[in-house]
């Protein structure tokens, strides 16, 4: 049995999807049982507990050969609540008995501070390696489904926005699918000592990118680098929390210092093209669009 923390989200969703097709046992954790029918009617086992409630994680978690954890980020939690979720999720593990553990990481988490958000990865990734499982931590660049969150600039105004300097640094940008095929593909193998898994991918530029949105939405955008200065204000600006701003602006500020490189023991390639996920992006919003 195979047990998937987030499977509401694209890297959980992905690998739930990719072991359940296999013909995997599977086991989701959600937090509330809004979409349980939907998982139960793919043939998953369906438990409910929030990451905060570590005896509830806990018996969720018991009696998988293997787990998929991952930290959620909470636009309007702090510093103390994040470092709260890890140690419930590090707790829960040991106290289960999981033998291997697959965490979803990020590129920069084998540095302590200055990396914003994921700077919580780190204490995930520590207190992980403290308990008894096998723990193998998938590091990500960039998510190709970011742009997920510029696109009512890009749909209202035709704009695409860049929280950098330069649009034009290549950066590998990877797909959730693949990375949910990472994470199944680790599970199913069963790791005999605890490793960190680089992801490598496509690599594009972010004009790239605008370039291939536009030309699927059949339109020129306007690339608009915005600098260091105005980074949260331009966050705030658009709805997102002043201190998940902050955070955010800490982790491309670590970006644009080269911080974020490549550190782990071995790494996997992932192949699906920007424009397959631009494409499945666009129709999403579509169908949400029509749907409301």
């Amino acid at each position: 049995m195979f047990t998937i923390i987030g499977a509401t989200g694209h890297v959980g969703g992905a690998a739930a999807a990719n072991l359940l097709d296999g013909g995997a046992p599977v086991r989701v954790v959600l937090r509330r049982p809004a979409s349980a029918d939907d998982w139960a009617a793919r043939g998953a086992q369906v438990a409910i507990a929030d990451l905060a409630d570590t005896a509830a994680l806990t018996e969720a978690l018991r009696g998988s050969s293997g787990a998929f954890v991952m930290l959620p980020t909470d636009p309007s939690g702090g510093d103390a609540l994040h470092r709260g979720l890890a140690a419930s999720i590090a707790t829960a593990v040991g106290a289960s008995g999981v033998p291997h553990v697959v965490l979803l990481s990020s590129i920069g988490a084998d540095l302590p501070d200055g990396t914003g958000p994921v700077r919580w990865l780190h204490v995930l990734e520590r207190a992980l390696g403290e308990t008894d499982a096998v723990v193998t931590a998938i590091r990500s660049w960039h998510f190709q489904e970011k742009v997920e969150e510029i696109l009512p600039a890009v749909l209202g105004e035709g704009a695409f926005p860049v929280f950098g300097e330069s649009a034009d640094v290549p950066t590998p940008m990877i797909a959730t699918v693949d990375i949910g095929a990472a994470v199944a593909d680790e599970l199913r193998s069963g790791a005999a000592r605890s490793e960190i898994v680089d992801l490598d991918g496509p690599i594009h530029t972010e004009r790239e990118v605008a370039g291939v949105l536009g030309g699927l939405l059949g339109r020129e955008l306007t690339v608009v680098p915005i600098p260091q200065a105005g980074w949260v204000e331009s966050m705030t600006g658009a709805g997102v929390p002043e201190r998940l701003a902050g955070e955010l602006a800490a982790l491309y500020g670590a970006g644009e210092r080269g911080l974020l490189q490549a550190r782990g023991d071995r790494s996997r390639r992932c192949v699906t093209p920007i424009e397959v996920t631009l494409r499945r992006v666009l129709q999403k919003a579509s169908a949400e669009v029509a749907g409301s």
